[in-house]
């Protein structure tokens, strides 16, 4: 089968692999009709966050078809079609069973302190396959596949996989209540979400910060005040549109590639691609989180860092009062909700979509995804037969101009209302 391979830091590849097979009475094999490339791969592809190993299938996002269950896999059936968790749990240990998927004990065979297991990642994470592929094994089954009605559509679905959840999480981190003002940073697929999510929960006010023009095209559409940090300081600008006071939440949906490579300062300017070691300067999104919090606020940390990252403005944090919450995304928790969501007409998180290419054009979409090219926010990966000649629906709309691929309500409705619109 053909699947995307990480050989070394700059070279990915798509290589003829030998097709997976159940290992656990737990596993399943499922043939993948959706995956996608994600900002994390970025990490890895570009050696910010170390540690992947030479023949590891990328990729984490995944949509498909059972095909193979493990004997003790007693809640799915040969057909169904599924959406894959991004992290790995075992739904038994004590973790598992308060919610903390990412921190279960026993999926990571590294052991229960190493951390959380997710496909596609570096040796610390497991390592396990992933899932750009077409087809993958998937262990834990039973938890770690979610069957879809068939109301969602792949298109939909691929973005409950990570995206949506991680973004869904990182609101919920927040602590946001009705009437809160929010500070997004970063307006990349999980910043837009999060954008979303903060609507969801009610913020009067959200500001989205980026430099990348149709990033903060899409959040302006979500109805968030933009801020582009390439033409002002994005602190003094948040500090003079609520009074000299703040926001209640910050949310850093950006991770170890805002670690600033040309030392401290708001007037300095990252370029992307310029090689340097992280941990090595401060992470500029946090220090503008923390600066632009209001005293007693709340900083969400959902951008991945690395475990080399060490620094963080502690002081200016304490001296405020911060509350920090910050971590790995539950994805098992919160997929069934946001499956509800969908269905019920309260969002379409098909709007954060704007690439849909097939397997055969990874190479060129990690590509231009790194690059950043305009319009390209959220890439879905369309692997298997039938599929390598055309794109989808959602891709030919995506091609046409940004704004006719964004509706107004983008992506949220609004008022709020959980209630199925009438047909």
């Amino acid at each position: 089968m053909k699947a995307v391979v990480f050989h070394d830091v700059g070279d990915i590849r798509l290589d003829d692999v030998p097709e997976p097979t159940l290992r656990s009475p737990t596993d399943a094999i499922i043939r993948v009709t959706a995956s996608a490339i994600c900002g994390t791969d970025l990490h890895f592809v570009r050696g910010t966050v170390g540690g992947m190993k030479a023949g590891t299938i990328l990729g984490h996002e995944g949509v498909g078809i059972v095909e193979e269950l493990g004997s003790d896999v007693r809640n799915l059936q040969v057909g169904d079609r599924v959406v894959v968790p991004s992290t790995i749990a075992c739904g038994n240990c004590s973790y598992c069973r308060a919610g903390y998927y990412a921190q279960c004990d026993t999926a990571n065979p590294n052991g229960k302190t190493a951390g959380t297991a997710f496909y596609g990642g570096p040796t610390f994470t497991g390592p396990f396959d992933g899932l750009q592929a077409e087809k993958a094994r998937i262990p834990h089954a039973n938890i770690g596949l979610v069957k879809l009605p068939d109301e969602i559509s792949d298109d939909q679905a691929i973005l409950l996989s990570d995206i949506f959840p991680t973004g869904y999480f990182g609101a919920e981190s927040a602590e946001i209540t009705p009437g809160d003002s929010v500070a997004v940073f970063g307006c990349g697929p999980v910043g837009q979400f999060a954008i979303a999510s903060a609507k969801l929960m009610g913020a009067s006010r959200i500001f989205a910060i980026d430099r990348f023009p149709d990033r903060l095209d899409m959040a302006r559409r979500q109805g968030a005040e933009t801020i582009n940090f390439d033409d002002e300081n994005p602190v003094d600008a948040i500090k003079r549109l609520t009074g000299e006071i703040g926001v209640d939440r910050a949310i850093d949906a950006v991770g170890v590639d805002a670690e600033c490579p040309h030392g401290h300062g708001h007037d300095q300017k990252q370029s992307a691609g310029q090689p340097w070691q992280p941990g090595d300067a401060p992470a500029q999104a946090l220090e503008w989180a923390v600066e632009a919090l209001a005293k007693a606020g709340t900083l969400s940390i959902i951008g991945v860092y690395s475990g080399e990252s060490k620094t963080f403005p502690i002081g200016a944090a304490m001296n405020k009062n911060l509350t920090i919450n910050m971590g790995n995304c539950h994805h098992r928790k919160y997929i069934p909700k946001l499956i509800e969501l969908v269905v019920s007409g309260r969002i379409d998180p098909t709007k954060v979509l704007t690439q849909v290419k097939p397997m055969s054009d990874v190479i060129q979409a990690f590509e231009a995804f790194d690059r950043r090219d305009s319009g390209w926010i959220k890439v879905e990966l369309k692997p298997g037969a039938g599929v390598q000649d055309k794109e989808s629906e959602a891709s030919r709309k995506a091609n046409t101009e940004l704004d006719e691929a964004i509706d107004e309500s983008f992506p949220a409705s609004d008022p709020p209302a959980m209630t199925r619109p009438k047909s």
